[in-house]
């Protein structure tokens, strides 16, 4: 089964701790001292829209907290123009877009890349814990610039992560499908190429610092505290590289969607102004969204038929799910009372090294053999049953938005139909709206939010046209 980006998929437990000392990757930076202002300022980041604007200071020094910003590895609009037309046709599933035209999407300006590194307190257990993100930047831009925290889909992979792009620093690199994150890659080209800063945080369980850690697949407090802490890094490091935040905005695709309405609700909870924030396939419901994943019928009824099966790819998702619950909410019997007796090893297995062998391949169940008959019929076990509620509380469906909020959802998506779309459109105010993708997969969604145009999306504007209209 070949492996590729998809994706369903906290609270901050006390402030964030201000960036530290600025190691380069490979070789350390000059350093010099934090202002004081500074360092107040990054204390408190969620908990004002102060914290969220930061001043220019001097070089990043030795502080407690042991974060740290790699050196910039500067990538060419050139190059990120080539590589974004290699993978547009991998993204353009059913071919619903014309090929990439640099004329009509070209990068404007050169960017650089660093790794950016600090650590994030996991409420569901009080862990502290070192993360990694990414931090793309237009090369030599100066003073306020407008800044996107963007949350990746999922992984069926350990490093695949947005900070990993710093291997472009070697000019002879070539990235590729299921090893590298091309979606951040598509992100870097259109957004940052195009004048915006891009913060991303690599995950809980992700990149070179996981350490065998289980990630939080779909766990509300872990994942919006591990987001929050990446993106006080990134808006702190602003300040010491002679920049500050003009705009805040979010994008996130898949389980980056599920992961972005969570972070635009605390930040909002918290009186952070976001300009705006865009989703493509959002998961909302949860417990529905699993439900129509382990179906046996694919499709709503509400699309044209034949509607897309639900793929194999779901099956691993599924487990990295109940795995994620198991270790992060303490279900610690969870794959036993989920999961049929004889899959119970198969799904140990793949939560421990996430290896998609022949074993795998030829042993994998379909999403609808995976899980104990009647799970969603009737009471199976307690453990469930936990599990089912865990899975409601952490839905995102119910929210007043204070400013624009764009779900962009693929009406031939095999991951999410659209009517589990419908109910956020209807009931998340005036703010919300849906952008309709003509026979888009999973990835085409993704792909037609920053290259789409005209019935494709059903004359609604891309991303970057959605932002730059809100800077």
């Amino acid at each position: 089964m070949k492996r590729r980006t998809i994706g369903v998929e906290s609270l901050m437990a006390r402030p964030a701790k201000a960036l530290a000392p600025v190691t380069a990757e490979p070789q350390p930076t000059p350093a010099g001292r934090l202002s004081r202002r500074a360092l107040l300022a990054s204390a408190g980041l969620g908990l004002g829209a102060a914290a969220l604007s930061l001043p220019a200071g001097p070089a990043i020094a030795q502080s407690r907290s042991g974060a740290s910003l790699g050196m910039p590895v500067r990538v060419s609009k050139e190059r990120l123009d080539t590589l974004a037309a290699k993978f547009h046709a991998v993204f353009n599933e059913h071919t619903i877009l014309p090929a990439f035209a640099a004329d009509k999407h070209g990068a404007q300006v050169d960017v650089e890349l660093r790794r950016l590194t600090t650590f994030t307190r996991v409420p569901e257990t009080g862990e502290r814990v070192k993360v990694t993100g990414l931090l793309a930047l237009p090369a030599g831009h100066k003073g306020a610039l407008p800044v996107v925290s963007w949350q990746h889909g999922t992984i069926l992979s350990f490093d695949q992560v947005p900070s990993n792009l710093i291997k472009l620093a070697d000019p002879n690199y070539e990235p590729s499908d299921n090893v590298d994150s091309l979606e951040t890659l598509f992100n870097v080209q259109r957004l940052v190429g195009n004048g915006f800063g891009l913060i991303a945080a690599d995950y809980l369980g992700k990149g070179p610092y996981r350490q065998g850690r289980g990630e939080a697949y779909a766990v509300k407090d872990a994942t919006v505290q591990s987001c929050l802490d990446v993106l006080n890094a990134g808006l702190l490091a602003l300040d010491h590289l002679a920049l500050r935040k003009s705009a805040l905005f979010l994008n996130g695709w898949s389980q980056g969607a599920l992961n972005t309405q969570w972070l635009r609700q605390e930040l909002q909870r918290r009186g952070v102004r976001v300009a705006a924030s865009a989703t493509q396939s959002p998961f909302n419901n949860l417990a529905d969204s699993m439900r129509y994943w382990v179906s046996t019928r694919s499709g709503d009824g509400s699309t044209d038929s034949p509607y897309p099966k639900q793929p194999i790819w779901i099956t691993p998702c599924v487990i990295v799910l109940l795995g994620s619950y198991r270790q992060y909410y303490g279900l610690t019997e969870l794959f036993k009372t989920a999961i049929k007796p004889q899959h119970q090893a198969l799904a140990e297995k793949y939560w421990s090294d996430y290896s998609m062998d022949a074993t795998f391949n030829t042993s994998v169940p379909q999403p609808s053999d995976l899980l104990v008959d009647g799970f969603f019929d009737r009471f199976t076990h307690a453990t469930n049953s936990r599990f089912l509620r865990r899975l409601a509380a952490n839905s995102t469906t119910f929210w007043d938005y204070d400013a624009p909020m764009r779900f962009y959802y693929g009406l031939a998506d095999e991951a999410l139909p659209p009517s589990l779309v419908k109910m956020p459109l209807v009931a998340d105010g005036r703010f919300s709206q849906g952008v309709a993708v003509t026979g888009a997969s999973h990835r085409g969604t993704f792909l037609a939010s920053l290259y789409g145009a005209g019935d494709v999306i059903g004359g609604a504007s891309t991303v970057l046209e959605l932002f730059k209209s809100a800077s």
